[in-house]
């Protein structure tokens, strides 16, 4: 046992220790006492849902917040984080969900941003570089130092990252949600840099939605809610069931909310189209149909779309929408069309961050509430609450910026957008990508009462569990075209990689 500051006793391997740590902001109390202890060469998964407080506490641990109330041990050593700064000396780094490198530097500059090794005044390339491939090859990292970050994938920009928190001494690493835009290969490799991490006595805080991951990577798993924390558990001593239950605070019966019509017309049929990295694409989708879009990254499922919408161009093919042939320039002609689009990335392309809940929610339907330079704001509110309600939007105001709400809650209003255009094909890229357990079920919900209304979904999806529980059929896509179509009945996590590895 060793003895910190203030005569509190502690593990000898104990990096981490976060006590009753309190967060509040006006109006709102992010954190009520929560508590997280990180030991050496350990893998401790946080989860919890949306809201619950992960990301506030990870942000007091990094200085970005300070905190109320609490207390905060490094190594055993009672610590005031006020900073960035004194967070990075006490030897913590925290990767971010969205990647924070500086693009049009190479490796060996982001790795070694504002310390630069100097010769005189001039900076030391040759050292830089050098040092920068020790790093790397420390923990098994291959990588050429003198690439621009631009030119590198999301993958190794993570990578970046992580060497970039060797380079700072960092034995206390926070990745947010790391494999959300990654393949299994990625991933694979991704685990195999953590568990290198974990054998040179760093302690990892991984923040994940993906429950599959836990049993695969974590050590340790502490479940947050409502800003406290519930409990901290081995993983190989409780179960996902277990996981999910402690962070909704109920039983999660019916997760893959579905029913199963008959569906109706073909709605939409696309032949043969080209576009760029896309080839030879069929296929066709009924109104009240689910039709899941399923392959690894770089198959063309997002590509196919974005060429049948006209952002990108379309060299060769044929669009039908309700049996007429169609050519769709641009997605206004597409949302003339009775067309939806959900974006892959919510945050880039799907709202705007720092306008209200209100704005977000009318956006696409401004015809309908100004006319001239007269903006009716009555109906606006009618439009908005109507769709906002059905979706079961949980904001304190619809005045509230949408970037304050949870993942889950941004998502239901960017759908309420497009139900007030009374779309008759709804196109959803990654639909829960970065959305807890408990606002999937609500969205997976909301998916099967739209295709019982009769709307025609595509649902463009990397987690083969929702794909395979969520759809009537599945088209399976590689190397830009599609590999399979397959039934309900057929569709299996097996069946599925067999066409999208070409087994």
């Amino acid at each position: 046992m060793g003895l910190a500051k203030g005569g509190n006793t502690v593990e000898q391997d104990e990096l981490l220790v976060m006590k009753n740590i309190h967060k509040s902001f006006p109006g709102v109390y992010a954190l009520k006492g929560a508590n997280l202890t990180l030991h050496k060469g350990e893998v401790h998964a946080l989860v919890g849902e949306n809201g619950a407080g992960k990301s506030t506490l990870m942000n007091v641990l990094g200085g970005i917040y300070r905190k109320d109330n609490g207390e905060i041990y490094i190594k055993g050593q009672k610590c005031d984080i006020r900073s960035v700064s004194d967070a990075t000396q006490n030897g913590i780094s925290i990767i971010h969900q969205e990647i924070v490198l500086v693009p049009h530097l190479t490796v060996a500059e982001n790795i070694f941003l504002n310390r630069e090794p100097k010769k005189g005044k001039l900076i030391n390339y040759s050292e830089m570089y050098q040092q920068s491939i020790a790093f790397a090859q420390k923990i098994g990292i291959d990588m050429k130092v003198d690439q621009e970050v631009a030119t590198l994938t999301i993958a190794q920009q993570q990578m970046v990252e992580i060497v970039k928190a060797v380079s700072f001494g960092a034995d206390i690493i926070v990745m947010d949600e790391p494999t959300s835009s990654l393949s299994d290969n990625e991933v694979d490799a991704l685990f195999r840099i953590i568990r290198t991490l974990k054998t040179r006595g760093a302690g990892i805080i991984y923040i994940s939605h993906k429950m599959s991951e836990l049993s695969r990577i974590a050590d340790t798993v502490t479940v947050m809610r409502d800003g406290e924390t519930v409990r901290t558990m081995k993983v190989n001593e409780t179960s996902n069931d277990e996981i999910v239950r402690l962070m909704v605070g109920r039983e999660m019966h019916n997760y893959y909310m579905r029913t199963y019509n008959q569906p109706g017309e073909t709605v939409l049929q696309v032949n043969h189209l080209c576009s760029g990295s896309v080839h030879d694409v069929s296929f066709e989708v009924r109104s009240g149909e689910i039709v899941g879009f399923a392959g690894l990254v770089g198959a063309g499922r997002t590509e196919t779309f974005q060429a049948l919408l006209g952002l990108d161009a379309m060299i060769s093919g044929e669009v039908r929408v309700g049996g007429q042939k169609v050519t769709i320039h641009n997605p206004a002609q597409a949302y003339k069309l009775g067309i939806g689009y959900i974006p892959e990335s919510r945050r880039d392309e799907g709202i705007f961050p720092t306008m209200s809940t209100r704005f977000n929610a009318s956006l696409k339907v401004l015809q309908k509430f100004i006319h001239g330079i007269r903006v009716d704001s009555k109906k606006e509110e009618k439009i908005v609450k109507r769709y906002c309600g059905e979706m079961d939007v949980k904001t304190p105001s619809l005045e509230t910026m949408i970037q304050n709400l949870s993942g889950g809650n941004q998502q239901k209003v960017v759908i309420a957008s497009w139900l007030a255009t009374d779309p008759k094909i709804l196109i959803m890229d990654e639909p829960t990508r970065g959305i807890d357990v408990g606002a999937k079920a609500e969205i997976y919900a909301i998916i099967n009462e739209l295709a019982k209304r009769g709307m025609a979904i595509v649902m463009i999806s990397s987690e083969l569990p929702e794909i395979i529980n969520m759809s009537d059929r599945v088209v399976v896509m590689r190397t830009g075209t599609v590999s399979g179509i397959l039934s309900r009945d057929e569709a299996t996590q097996e069946k599925i990689m067999q066409y999208a590895v070409n087994i």
